[in-house]
């Protein structure tokens, strides 16, 4: 299996990962990482639950996104939102009007308000 090593920052950190070709972005966040924030959803792109910004300002699908094109790519998940340990203005908008609900899709839904 062809692999590739992979520089990325993740939510302000600096990550070396060592990845297959064919790995997605949500499963080296998820599976290799650790960030459960990330969620799988539909694997399609269609539900949103796997929303990470890149670069600061474009949003992607991460179960769409292969690891080993996102090298030297700033990445951001729904942890890394807050601002010096307080939730951001759009976290905070969810928590004043109870709009979590189950809360499996609300990083998505955090993360595309964001950008």
């Amino acid at each position: 299996m062809k692999k590739r090593i992979v520089n990325l920052v993740i939510n302000g950190g600096e990550y070396t990962v060592n990845v297959p070709v064919h790995q997605t972005l949500l499963e080296t966040l998820r599976e290799q990482l650790g960030m459960t924030e990330t969620k799988y959803g539909c694997g399609t792109g269609e539900c949103g639950a796997c929303t990470v910004i890149v670069d600061g300002d474009k949003s992607l699908n991460a179960c769409l996104t292969l690891t080993a094109t996102m090298e030297g790519r700033n990445i951001t998940t729904a942890a890394g939102l807050d601002e010096n340990g307080q939730l951001s203005a759009v976290q905070q908008a969810f928590v004043d009007q109870a709009a979590i609900q189950c809360g499996y899709c609300t990083p998505g839904m955090v993360l595309k308000s964001t950008t």
